[in-house]
């Protein structure tokens, strides 16, 4: 069975919570005496784990110069939607989907699987071919979106999209050049988001596939977001309209 390492109080605080019993080693830095770790030690307890008290350089072999805050777990992966179809055939309410063409940074991934998980994000896709995997960078920064928000490889990123609009997904592409606001465009409906990288943008083909274009209003000097920031805003608009008022008229 293949285990993967989490570190940090927020990841490995999460797994303890939503499945502790993929936890299959859990060390801490015996040195650490602070009420956060205290509350660990407890939830810990309350889930019969065993628990190894190390000290710090244990630990940084582990995980090398990443901050690891005095908790390493190593875990089993979760069981998570292989497709966007089983995702979709999960749902029980309105599908909200994000799609990143490009995203290779492991801390803006981990960023937006945080907001992903916020907004009620049914799963993140990205392609196989120009996206970065779920490192345990990805997952310390995710802070346990990693194992709550679905994240997907998709083969071809515009045949995705185009199986999505089959399915009644809208698709709507972020772009800067955009003549449509996203704060205008309905997003109540069957969504899928989806923003390039920073830079270049989404690519011709995915430009293609989607439905409509909008951008973020932007007022000041600079001319775009980082790709984190603005998967944020356009996933909490989707949270702002469902759960509140609509666009404007």
């Amino acid at each position: 069975m293949s285990l993967k390492l989490l570190y940090g109080f927020h990841a490995v605080g999460t797994r303890l919570r939503a499945a502790p019993q993929s936890i299959r080693e859990l060390l801490v830095d015996g040195s650490r005496h602070d009420a956060r770790m205290r509350q660990l030690l407890a939830r810990a307890e309350q889930a019969a784990l065993t628990v190894q008290s190390v000290d710090a350089p244990r630990l940084d072999a582990l995980v090398g110069d990443r901050r690891h805050q005095g908790v390493v777990a190593r875990v089993e992966a979760l069981a998570q939607a292989a497709t966007l179809d089983a995702v979709l055939d999960a749902v029980a309410g309105t599908p909200l989907l994000l799609g990143l063409d490009g995203v290779t940074d492991p801390h803006n991934l981990g960023a937006i699987l945080r907001s992903a998980d916020a907004a009620g994000v049914h799963a993140v896709f990205a392609p196989k071919d120009r996206a970065v995997g779920l490192t345990p960078v990805v997952a310390k920064v995710a802070s346990g979106a990693a194992d709550t928000v679905p994240y997907l490889m998709v083969t071809n990123m515009a045949r995705a999209l185009n199986g999505l609009r089959e399915r009644g997904v809208r698709v709507v592409g972020m772009a800067g050049e955009a003549d449509a606001s996203l704060y205008a465009c309905d997003l109540r409906e069957p969504t899928a988001l989806v923003l390039g990288a920073e830079g270049s943008g989404l690519r011709r083909l995915v430009r293609e596939s989607c439905d409509l274009l909008v951008r973020i209003p932007m007022l000041g000097n600079v001319d775009s977001l980082n790709v984190s920031v603005a998967a944020g805003v356009c996933v909490f608009e989707a949270l702002r309209q469902r759960v509140g008022s609509p666009p404007a008229a």
